[in-house]
């Protein structure tokens, strides 16, 4: 799971290699939670008869809610899903590959049904410590008529923490190449000229294109397996200190903004 990650955008003049020399996005940057405006789109699940529907994964799947793996295709970084229902407000979810649990939450519903709290620990893409966090939900549709109160249309409104390797990113320039390195262990080493390149170190992602927009904005396409799945806008400040990301999740149809400072 990468809540922040690089750049992306659409238009496009290349940078002299000369003019890389002097890269404003040289250096780490970590990313300020408390500046994240999230998606407006909401996630959709509904919880009833022993079953939970994740409506808005992507793909989307149907399993039983006993607290068992359950088998899901069609996710890089999950092979099997489990969903223990602790009580009429809670539930917990552990998420595995090849056996291993990668993911773990805990999502509660306050008693007016209308908010709700979360917790997890994710290293589904990390090759470190995990990444671990916590946040607010909010009710923008209620479930069907005798659902579990995790059903209905959910947005995240904010995050009250977020570990630091899940926000870190540290960049360098070398002529006309830029590598990207990251706490949780993915990189990459691309021209900027938006030439593909290998991306490593998560499941997801197979291969990224950069491009630079001038000497302040940075142009990435991640891609899996040929399909883009992530593109983002960075542009740093005249004065070097801060950094804008727009981050749009081409999966799920959802726009992620935040902004980062140079460490």
């Amino acid at each position: 799971m990468k809540i922040f990650v690089t750049a992306a955008l659409l238009t496009l003049a290349l940078v002299p290699a000369q003019a890389m020399a002097d890269s404003a996005f040289d250096g780490t940057w970590k990313g300020d939670v408390s500046s994240a405006k999230m998606p407006t789109k909401p996630d959709m699940y509904v919880l009833k008869d022993g079953m939970y529907d994740c409506k808005t994964c992507a793909p989307g799947y149907k399993i039983k809610a006993d607290g068992s793996d359950q088998p899901v295709t069609g996710h890089p970084y999950t092979d099997t899903v489990a969903i223990k229902v602790v009580d009429d407000h809670t539930i917990q979810e552990t998420d595995k590959k090849n056996g291993k649990t990668v993911t773990t939450s805990t999502t509660t519903i306050a008693p007016d049904g209308k908010t709700g709290t979360f917790e997890f620990s994710d290293s589904s893409n990390t090759n470190a410590a995990p990444v671990t966090g916590k946040g607010t939900i909010e009710r923008v549709a209620a479930g069907p008529a005798g659902s579990h109160a995790v059903s209905g249309s959910w947005i995240t409104k904010s995050f009250s923490s977020l570990s630091d390797n899940g926000v870190t990113v540290t960049y360098k320039t070398d002529g006309d190449m830029l590598t990207m390195t990251d706490p949780t262990g993915q990189s990459y080493t691309a021209k900027t000229n938006g030439t593909e390149a290998p991306y490593k170190g998560d499941p997801g992602i197979t291969t990224v294109s950069v491009k630079m927009m001038g000497k302040h904005t940075l142009v990435e396409l991640d891609k899996r397996d040929g399909k883009t799945i992530a593109r983002v806008k960075s542009t740093v400040s005249k004065d070097g200190k801060t950094m804008s990301v727009a981050y749009d999740d081409k999966l799920h149809d959802r726009t992620t903004t935040y902004m980062a400072t140079k460490q």
